[in-house]
Formats: structure tokens, C-alpha cells, sequence
């Protein structure tokens, strides 16, 4: 329904979208992009049981110089602390394949007959190898729920819940598997809420929504979705934050005060090279498939170093996203993975993203964003405050398609961070979608930490100092990726 690559698009009728648009993945922050259909050792068959090692992850093995190769020969660079851990990337299928964990014959014969099936991720979301930063995201979340395993095996940490799996029974294992799945999810949950929600949207605008309850959001049908006010416009703030170049870690990025080990900086093309879908652009331009550089996993110059990007007391601007606002980095309008297989019109739209937001919302007929403002009582943005510091073109842009009464609602709540929150945050009303959306999805959901009886972080796994984790960095450390 919202495929933007026909001809002569015309906005769909609202009714229609609202009858017939679903959500394909569960909505409900439940980390299904992590579990899957869950592990297949209780009797119950699972698609996805070859990236469980028993009820824990597979983790996979990061690709090395061979012994004897001299420093700096083969790959570049220094190893990252600590630096005999080479168990840093996500399981893979070329690993898997020979290790006999899975058959070729799992695959459709279209997917084997691509040059980088051997080098894709085996996860739950394949998306979530997208780029290396979400990969080892991924991978720090596999290995947070291993080290959760760990932590309930322990005798002192039994707290004696116990919850059936899949409608197998009691065992040992269902069990222990039920309550890291458990914890991780309400781990994640608090996570998004208390640090993310909190650091991306109006201050208050977390707490109103946590004590009043949300205003505009509400299951439909007694079904959680997301809304697409929400899913097409709101939450694609986080396009304008991104970077052209990351200090991704020593080796691609800045090595005690100075330039790294092998680059000064990782490019946001690199980023999207040691994944599963690998294209590299040329020096002249060109487009071409490029699986990891001929290593058949991550190679161990790129494992990430967290503490510069979990870190807000850093003094390192680079260390912080761009601010919220109507300005895009330069490879975001040229995305070098999307769109290899198109040409013309259709490839310029696909690979330029935000002419891929503005084309989806037109089709499935978004409101406008003064529409949303006065829904929710707040004072739309005047045509100044849509003006300001605008480039000559966007206004005459504005101006050619009446857009400064009519403004679509994804520009408009990155132009309303950008004159109201001056790009540090949401403003009012995209941080009411996001807050509302969010939150509004785990009031309504039975299993989410809200309603479990006051839930928080101190009735969780510890750190090894008794801290409970109430951070990003946290996160990382308990993970042992920091």
C-alpha cells in the first residue's frame, strides 16, 4: 500500500489506509527484532533456532590477521580492549553454514545466489545490519540477554517466578529463558522511556504522559499499533541527526588526542560496508557490492568503542548527534545501499531519503502539521517561525506548493525543533507522537514493565558493584561491550 516507486501517485483515502495499513512487526518495544520465534530446544520448532546457542545467543567471531602477520600488515590497525575478546559480531550465515548449525537449503534459492549471502547477519531483523553501528547495538542487546542467563543461574538471584514457553510445559529451561527474555524486555523498556524519551523530547513531556496518561493515543480495536502520524513523520526526526563521519574508535576515529590508528574519522559510507548488505561507492562514484572486504565476518579494526557515543559529559562535540532541525547530512541524500537495483526518477527518489518521507506521507495522505498542532491545542507555527533561516530556495519551495498553510507534518515537526527547541529536542508536538506513541503502547500492554507492579531498574539484573542499570552505559558494561 505505501509502495512510493509507482507511477502518477495519488493521496490514498484516509479511511482506506486506517482499514487496510498494518503493522507487519509487533509494535510493542518487546524486542521481537531480538527473539525471533524464540530458541527451538523444548520441543517446539522455531525458524530462528540457529542464531540460539540453547536458550543463550550465538555470537559471532570476528575475522583476524592470520598468526604471524606482521603489525599493520593484512588488516590495519590496533585491537580494541579487551584484546583477546574476537567474539564481537552478530552470528553469520557463512559461520553457520560450515559449523552445519543451519543448511543452505533454509534459504530460497533467490537469496543463496546473492554475493553477500554468506556475509549476512542470522538475527532476528535482518535490518538491524543495516549499518555498524545498529549491528553492534544488536550484538550488545544478544550479549546483555547471555549475560542475564548468567545472572539468574546463580543461586542468590533465584527469585522463584516461573512462566510457561511457547505452551510447553515447566522445565529448567523454559523457565530461565522466560525470565532473561522478561528482564531484558523490561530493561530495554525503562531504557527508552527514563534515558531516551527524556533526553530527545521537551522537558516534562515524558512525566505528563507517564502521570496523565496519553491524550491522542488509544489501541484500535483493542490492537497496540503505531500510529503513522507517529511511524511516517514523528519519529523520522532522527534523520536530520545524523552524522557524515563518526569517531567510531581508535583505529577509525581520533587515538589519544590525535588522528586514528588508520583513518582520521569513520565515513557514513564505511558504516555501511561491514554489514549484510555491503555497497561501497568508488572514487569516481560508482556503486558496487562490496561483502566485508573479502573477510567473511567483521573484521576486528571495527569493532565500535561505545564510550564515545554513550558518554554525555564528553567534551567532544562529534560525540553527540546533530541537532533536531530541517537540515539533513550529505550521504542522507544519497544513500548508498538503497535503490542499487532501480534507475532513473525511481532510484533518485529511493536513494534520496527525505523526498522518500515527504512522497511516503503525501500517499497515505498525512495530516498537515498545523492540522496535528490544533488537534492538540497547541498554536501552529507562524510563516515566520517556518521562514527562518530557510535558504532562498526552501522558501520559494514553501511558497510553490502553499506549504507555509499546509505543511507536510515530517518537515514541519523538524522545523518546529528547529525554531522552539532550538534543535536540542522535539518541540511540542513531536514530542507528544513520540511520547504518546511510546508510552502509550507499553500502558496498554499487559507484559511491559508499567504494569508490573512498579517495576524499575533496582528490581532488575546489577552491576557488579550493586548499582542497578539505569544508563546506556550501564547497559554496555553489564553487556561487557564497554
Amino acid at each position: 500500500m505505501s509502495d512510493i516507486t509507482k507511477p502518477n501517485l495519488i493521496p490514498l483515502d484516509p479511511s482506506f489506509v486506517t482499514a487496510n495499513l498494518h503493522n507487519l512487526r509487533r509494535p510493542n518495544l518487546d524486542l521481537d527484532s531480538v527473539y525471533g520465534d524464540g530458541p527451538a530446544t523444548f520441543g517446539h520448532l522455531s525458524q530462528d533456532a540457529g542464531f540460539y546457542d540453547g536458550i543463550k545467543f550465538r555470537i559471532g567471531r570476528n575475522t583476524d590477521n592470520p598468526p604471524g602477520t606482521p603489525q599493520g600488515g593484512g588488516i590495519p590497525g590496533d585491537k580494541i580492549p579487551p584484546a583477546d575478546d574476537l567474539d564481537r559480531d552478530l552470528p553469520r550465515i557463512g559461520p553457520l553454514l560450515d559449523a552445519g548449525v543451519i543448511q543452505e537449503t533454509d534459504f530460497a534459492q533467490e537469496q543463496r545466489d546473492d554475493s553477500s549471502f554468506r556475509t549476512r547477519a542470522f538475527i532476528g531483523d535482518a535490518r538491524n545490519d543495516e549499518n555498524l553501528i545498529i549491528a553492534q547495538f544488536h550484538l550488545a542487546v544478544l550479549k546483555f540477554h547471555n549475560r542475564v542467563v548468567d545472572w539468574l543461574s546463580s543461586e542468590q538471584n533465584d527469585d522463584g517466578f516461573d512462566f510457561p514457553i511457547f505452551g510447553v510445559g515447566f522445565r529448567p529451561g523454559n523457565r530461565l529463558f522466560n525470565r532473561a527474555r522478561r528482564l531484558v524486555r523490561w530493561h530495554y523498556q525503562w531504557l527508552v522511556v527514563n534515558e531516551y524519551l527524556k533526553t530527545v523530547t521537551m522537558p516534562g513531556a515524558v512525566d505528563k504522559v507517564l502521570l496523565g496518561g496519553p491524550k491522542f493515543y488509544a489501541p484500535r480495536q483493542r490492537r497496540l499499533f503505531m500510529p503513522l502520524e507517529y511511524s511516517v513523520a514523528a519519529f523520522r526526526f532522527g534523520h536530520s541527526m545524523v552524522r557524515s563521519a563518526y569517531d567510531h574508535n581508535r583505529n577509525f576515529g581520533k587515538n589519544n588526542g590525535g588522528p586514528g590508528v588508520v583513518q582520521p574519522f569513520a565515513s557514513f559510507d564505511q558504516l555501511f560496508l561491514f554489514t549484510g548488505t555491503g555497497f561501497q561507492r568508488d572514487d569516481a562514484g560508482a556503486i558496487t557490492r562490496n561483502p566485508f572486504l573479502g573477510a567473511p565476518t567483521l573484521p576486528f579494526n571495527w569493532i565500535i568503542e561505545w564510550d564515545r557515543f554513550d558518554n554525555k559529559g564528553s567534551s567532544d562535540p562529534t560525540h553527540f548527534a546533530r541537532k533536531i532541525d530541517t537540515h539533513l547530512a550529505p550521504p542522507i541524500l544519497d544513500l548508498v545501499n538503497e535503490g542499487n537495483n532501480l534507475t532513473g526518477t525511481i532510484q533518485t527518489l529511493i536513494k534520496h531519503l527525505a523526498q522518500r518521507n515527504l512522497v511516503r506521507g503525501y500517499l497515505l495522505h498525512m495530516p498537515t502539521g498545523q492540522a496535528v498542532a490544533q488537534a492538540m491545542g497547541v498554536v501552529p507555527l507562524s510563516e515566520a517561525e517556518l521562514r527562518k533561516d530557510n535558504s532562498t530556495a526552501m522558501n520559494a519551495a514553501l511558497d510553490q506548493g502553499g506549504f507555509v498553510t499546509k505543511t507536510p507534518l515530517w518537515y514541519y515537526l523538524l522545523k518546529e525543533a528547529e525554531v522552539r527547541a532550538n534543535g536540542n529536542t522535539l518541540g511540542e508536538v513531536g514530542s507528544r507522537i513520540v511520547c504518546e506513541t511510546i508510552i502509550g503502547l507499553l500502558r496498554f500492554d499487559r507484559d511491559s514493565y508499567l504494569h508490573q507492579r512498579g517495576w524499575d531498574p533496582a528490581g532488575g539484573v546489577l552491576l557488579d558493584n550493586g548499582d542497578p542499570i539505569v544508563t546506556i552505559r550501564d547497559f554496555f558494561k553489564f553487556a561487557d561491550v564497554a
